[in-house]
């Protein structure tokens, strides 16, 4: 659980994008993402594949 504490002088804009930055390290939106809706074992297997050709496309230019 991402949490901020305000410190004295600081201003909210400062705090809030302390907030999304402890936020986006942690992963939760992309855990939130993930979990929005059930996945069917075939949809998941799709997406894991999909991914698997992604990163050997990316990986072989580097």
């Amino acid at each position: 659980m991402a949490q901020v504490v305000l410190g004295e002088d600081e201003n909210i804009e400062s705090a809030l994008r302390r907030f999304k930055r402890k936020v986006s390290r942690a992963g939760i939106f992309s855990d939130m993402r993930k979990n929005r809706h059930f996945e069917t074992p075939i949809e998941k297997r799709k997406r894991k594949t999909l991914a698997r050709h992604k990163q050997r496309r990316w990986g072989s230019k580097r």
